[in-house]
C-alpha cells in the first residue's frame, strides 16, 4: 500500500483520508494548528469540522517535512487563500515521482489563476503537466460515512489520473478519469457561485421552479467561459459540471448554500462570513468570475447579479427582477450551441 500526505485538515481533507485509510494507505494528516493534531491523534476524531471517526490509518502532523517525507503522494486540500503559501513551504519536498493531487474548488481573484495553476506558480520544480485534480459532487459528511460518492481526477499526465484513481477507488467511493484539467478545474470552482444564488433563492422564499431555472441557467454561464478558456463542454455535463452544481445548489450540507441562504434572509455579507466560520470558497470565486466574464466578454449574468449582492450591496430581490426583466432571447445559445458546433462536423 502507498504512503500518502494530506494537507490541509478541514472537513474534506479529513473526508479523504478517511478514504485513503479504508483502502489500507498509510496517511499523513497535516495541519498548521498544534491543537488540532493533538486532538486528532488522542481521539481520532476531528469534531469542529467532521462529525465522524478517524481510523486509525490515519495520523496527524504538524511538521510538513516530516508529512511528507517519502510519501507515494500528496494531496492539497487547503482553501484557495492558502495554496501559494503552502506550494511554497512543499516545493523541494516533494520529490519528481511524487503524485501531486489537489482538491481545492476556486479561483484566484486578480490573476484569474486556477489551483493547478497556482501549484505549479509556486513549485517549479515539479511539472504542471504532472498535477492532478480531485472533484465532483462529494459532501465531506457522505463521504466521511462511506455513502456512495463518485468523483473525477484529471491531469493532463494520464498515467498521473489513473494512479489518483487507483488511490481512491472503493466499493463507496467511485472514481473516473479526465485529461481536461481546465474544464474539471472549472466546473468545480465555477459551481460554487451558482449555490450561493440557489441559497438566495430559498432564502427569500423562492420554489423550485426558480432553484431549477437557476441551476440549469448556471450550467449555462460555467460552460459559457469554461469553453472560452478551452475546456471541453462535455466535462460541463460530467460529475464535475452538472453533478456538482446539483448536489451544492440543492443541501444544506453546502457552505455555499447556507451562506446564501443567510444572505437571502437578509444578513449582511459580514454576518454571514463570521457566522459559518469556514471558507466560503464562492465569494471569492465570484469576484474573480466577475472578472473573468468582463476580460473575456462573456455574458454571466447570474454572476453578475450575485457579485452586485456581495460587493456592492444590492438588494437580493432587485437582482432577481433585474435577471427576470432581461431583454429576450433564445434558449439554445450556449451550451446546446457549443456542443452542436464542436461535434456536427
Amino acid at each position: 500500500m502507498a504512503k500518502v500526505a494530506v494537507l490541509g485538515a478541514g472537513s474534506w481533507g479529513t473526508a479523504l483520508s478517511i478514504v485513503l485509510a479504508d483502502n489500507k494507505h498509510e496517511v499523513r494528516l497535516w495541519s498548521h494548528r498544534p491543537d488540532q493534531v493533538q486532538a486528532i491523534n488522542e481521539t481520532s476524531r476531528n469534531d469542529r469540522y467532521l462529525d465522524a471517526p478517524i481510523p486509525d490509518g490515519v495520523r496527524a502532523y504538524e511538521d510538513m517535512r516530516e508529512a511528507v517525507a517519502d510519501v507515494d503522494a500528496i494531496v492539497i486540500v487547503v482553501p484557495t487563500k492558502a495554496i501559494r503559501e503552502v506550494s511554497r513551504e512543499l516545493d523541494g519536498l516533494a520529490g519528481p515521482t511524487t503524485n501531486i493531487i489537489h482538491a481545492s474548488k476556486g479561483i484566484e481573484p486578480g490573476t484569474l489563476k486556477r489551483v493547478s495553476q497556482m501549484i505549479s506558480e509556486e513549485m517549479p520544480h515539479y511539472s504542471y503537466e504532472d498535477i492532478v485534480v480531485l472533484s465532483g459532487p462529494s459532501h465531506a459528511e457522505e463521504v466521511a460515512w462511506r455513502q456512495p460518492t463518485t468523483v473525477t481526477v484529471a491531469s493532463l499526465n494520464e498515467q498521473k489520473a489513473k494512479h489518483a484513481q487507483d488511490l481512491f477507488i472503493n466499493e463507496s467511493f467511485r472514481v473516473y478519469t479526465s485529461t481536461d484539467l481546465l474544464g474539471i478545474e472549472f466546473g468545480g470552482a465555477l459551481k460554487n457561485i451558482i449555490a450561493l444564488g440557489a441559497g438566495i433563492s430559498d432564502g427569500l422564499g423562492y420554489g423550485d421552479n426558480a432553484k431549477a431555472a437557476l441551476i440549469t441557467r448556471g450550467l449555462a454561464e460555467i460552460s459559457r467561459l469554461g469553453t472560452s478558456m478551452g475546456a471541453n463542454p462535455l466535462s460541463f455535463l460530467g460529475l464535475s459540471g452538472v453533478g456538482d452544481l446539483i448536489v451544492t445548489c440543492t443541501s444544506t450540507h453546502s457552505r455555499n448554500w447556507r451562506a446564501g441562504n443567510l444572505l437571502g434572509k437578509g444578513r449582511s455579507l459580514e454576518e454571514v462570513l463570521n457566522q459559518m466560520g469556514m471558507v466560503v470558497e464562492g465569494v471569492r470565486t465570484v469576484k474573480a468570475a466577475h472578472q473573468f466574464a468582463l476580460e473575456q466578454k462573456v455574458e454571466m449574468p447570474i454572476t453578475s447579479g450575485l457579485y452586485q449582492i456581495l460587493f456592492e450591496e444590492k438588494n437580493p430581490k432587485e437582482v432577481v427582477e433585474q435577471l427576470m426583466n432581461r431583454t429576450k432571447r433564445e434558449e439554445m445559445d450556449d451550451l446546446a450551441k457549443l456542443l452542436t458546433e464542436r461535434y456536427s462536423h
